[in-house]
């Protein structure tokens, strides 16, 4: 008599988890469209981990005995051997949660088909899928964090270079440039708090929940959660399979990280353009034209600057799909990793790329500081007339005529005659002149977080006592990629 066949080892040979009551196999174009290897194998660390700590879990449950759960534990060793080594998926593996499953009856025989007891794929993807993203956001404060060292780095060796500070783009005032290279190291800063915030948010087990409802078997997932490396348990089953909030919150802070990456590189961009001048790239991180000898052209600046268009686009891919869900989980959601590892791989190519262009960067001070215009230090020479006495808004009525008597006949504010500054306003003195110098007028601001030379060497101890590991890495961490 022929024993039965269950769903994992068919009649046919085709290794699947589901099929019992199909009479007959999917279309070739179903196949085609429901298989997913090729975006979720690289959870098979994750999978794998999560496997023997359910493995361990059913032993505690009594579902398993000891040599059940060791011979799982040994099999699913050996499957990560196998994949270590370079292991393919077959034609039948329709994500590669079969093809563990597939591989483990070939490393342990029928006592892997016990493993799934309790448990689906529902709460088993989620589960990997948030230790991916656990790691992801270490991985992410790495990269980041390398960023912010390069640019302390720079600003150290900058704080007492002088350049001008723009908004619209127009010269405003003066500032040390490390205090420009440090306002972009401040809003990586705020990346970070975002990145530990999304790792915490993706530390909530699911395991546990089933399809659904919840396994049926006593399994602690109090043990689970610590085995893990998850500070939480989730609530509600319902909730726990069909939650995508915490991709969504990465992809969010990888739009974030994106968004303030791009505005470094468009400052290095402009900033290193001939017109300006003030930085010149080097070789290892720019290109050349392949028409015009001359060209080297900020090209690692340019991509990174395109990128958060892209992470952007996976957020409302993601963000786009879970609106329209009812609860519970759906296969739509089998598109999410997609969007999670193409703005997670994308960043960590654009971060250490734009960490490399600024290490090499050379910074043009005399260049900086000749833009340095006299011009720039107007609000300086109306502040000097409101220590003498007067209002602000007569000090700026009265700069502004000599700004326009100046900009009239083509000279800079300090070259124009002592008797205009008497005319403008009475309370101007001989040494108004010395309002307009550049140094003056940093050395005027050492308010907390100012240009002062003295509030940068306190900014800078700040951003080295920032640059410190922030996200909590979970335990056993192992690598994204």
């Amino acid at each position: 008599m022929t024993p039965p066949t269950s769903a994992a080892t068919p009649a046919s040979g085709v290794h699947k988890l589901w099929g019992g009551r199909f009479a007959g196999g999917p279309a070739v174009e179903m196949d085609a469209l429901n298989r997913s290897i090729g975006t979720d194998i690289r959870l098979w660390p994750h999978d794998i981990r999560l496997s023997k700590a359910w493995a361990l879990a059913l032993w505690n449950a009594g579902v398993l005995t000891l040599d059940e759960s060791e011979a799982i534990s040994k099999g699913l060793d050996a499957v990560a051997e196998r994949f270590a080594a370079g292991e393919s998926p077959i034609a039948t593996d329709e994500d590669v949660h079969t093809m563990i499953d597939r591989l483990l009856h070939d490393a342990a025989g029928s006592v892997a088909s016990k493993l799934h007891t309790g448990r689906s794929r529902n709460d088993q993807v989620a589960t990997a899928t948030r230790l991916w993203t656990m790691s992801a956001c270490g991985a992410l404060d790495d990269a980041v964090r390398l960023l912010q060292e390069v640019l302390l780095a720079r600003a150290t060796e900058m704080a007492d270079a002088l350049m001008p500070a723009y908004t619209h783009l127009q010269r405003a005032q003066p500032v040390s440039a490390a205090h420009w290279l440090l306002s972009h190291f401040w809003a990586l800063d705020r990346d970070r708090q975002r990145l530990a915030q999304a790792q915490r948010a993706a530390s909530v087990l699911p395991l546990g929940s089933g399809a659904i409802a919840g396994s049926a078997f006593p399994v602690s997932r109090v043990l689970l959660k610590e085995s893990l490396g998850f500070h939480a348990v989730s609530p509600n089953s319902i909730d726990a399979v069909g939650d995508r909030d915490f991709i969504a919150d990465l992809l969010y802070t990888v739009t974030m990280i994106g968004v303030h990456v791009s505005r470094i590189a468009e400052d290095g961009i402009v900033y290193g353009s001939s017109e300006f001048g003030f930085l010149k790239f080097g070789d290892k991180f720019s290109t050349g034209s392949s028409m015009m000898p001359q060209k080297r052209n900020p090209d690692a600046l340019e991509i990174a600057r395109g990128f958060p268009a892209r992470a952007l686009g996976d957020l409302v891919s993601l963000v786009g799909t879970l609106k329209g869900l009812p609860s519970g989980y759906n296969k739509d959601l089998q598109d999410d990793k997609r969007a999670l590892f193409d703005a997670v791989d994308t960043v960590l190519l654009v971060l250490p790329a734009v960490a490399g262009t600024f290490a090499e960067l050379r910074f043009d001070r005399a260049r900086m500081r000749a833009a340095v215009t006299a011009g720039m230090m107007a609000t300086d020479l109306a502040d000097y007339l409101v220590r003498k006495g007067a209002t602000f808004r007569e000090s700026h009525g009265a700069v502004g005529s000599l700004v326009r008597q100046a900009e009239e006949a083509g000279v800079e504010l300090d070259a124009l005659p002592v008797e205009a500054f008497a005319k403008a306003h009475a309370l101007f003195g001989a040494d108004a002149r010395d309002a307009l110098g550049a140094a003056a007028s940093v050395a005027h601001r050492e308010v907390e977080g100012g240009t002062g030379p003295n509030a940068i060497a306190e900014q800078l101890e700040k951003a080295r006592a920032a640059v410190m590991p922030r996200a909590e890495p979970p335990g056993n961490a192992i690598e994204i990629r």
